[in-house]
């Protein structure tokens, strides 16, 4: 409902900051309207534009979760030990690629991430980087849930490069409501919703969203190239080398 209003009015918009809705919504609600009205999950990475300047510097956030028998102190010193056995084939595909500005990997509890940062389209980028090192990405994929079915990645890359990109992250469009508009257009819904949504009030159709994308990168991130370089910032503080 509109901010404002009557006492009713007011004591509805309050509703989710009180503890005991919150675990009726979390625990009840949620799940009711999930039910209701099924979301689907929206696929990762960014969205495609025309804009050149949105094909620089894009974002890729991978998460891929362990395999069951994986999910343990020993199965996550196994994915660390596979990423450090290889590094230097990894990093040699990266710089191969070229157009690569930043990558590494984490393990957050049981998943193995990859975070980098590229120029261009995200299939080209997957599609250069397995055919440079995708024998050694091998290693690591077989650690993952679901790796066996594109393994060896190398031979496979069309379902390679299907399979990262289930793997990366939605990416939340930088104006939030676009956020709804993009599940719209995954339902066949192409026409231009009114923008009404107020995200103050937490909507049914954005809390949906995060229960069906639990999961997500919130923006395209900050983007620019330093205005100084860090041999001029040095220079004119008299530090030199």
């Amino acid at each position: 409902m509109p901010n404002g209003g009557g006492r009713f009015d007011r004591f509805v918009n309050e509703l989710h900051d009180k503890p005991w809705f919150k675990y009726l919504g979390a625990w009840i609600l949620v799940p009711i309207w999930a039910w209701l009205t099924p979301v689907k999950r929206l696929p990762g990475g960014p969205g495609p534009s025309a804009r050149p300047g949105d094909n620089l510097q894009s974002m890729m956030n991978l998460i891929m979760p362990l395999k069951k028998e994986n999910r343990s102190p020993l199965g996550r010193a196994k994915a660390a030990l596979a990423i450090a056995k290889n590094r230097d084939q990894i990093f040699a595909g990266l710089d191969n690629v070229g157009t690569v500005h930043f990558a590494r990997f984490v393990i957050v509890n049981d998943n193995i991430c990859m975070f980098s940062v590229y120029d261009g389209d995200f299939t080209n980028y997957i599609r250069d980087f397995i055919a440079t090192i995708g024998s050694v990405f091998n290693a690591v994929v077989e650690l993952v849930e679901g790796g066996d079915a594109v393994i060896p990645c190398e031979k496979n890359v069309e379902a390679f490069i299907q399979w990262i990109h289930e793997h990366d992250l939605y990416q939340v469009p930088d104006t939030a409501t676009d956020f709804l508009r993009d599940q719209e257009a995954l339902n066949g819904d192409r026409a231009v919703s009114p923008v009404n949504d107020d995200l103050t009030l937490l909507p049914r159709k954005l809390v949906l969203q995060l229960r069906a994308n639990a999961n997500v990168s919130l923006g395209s991130g900050y983007r620019a190239y330093p205005g100084f370089s860090v041999a001029q910032v040095r220079k004119q503080l008299g530090l030199g080398w």
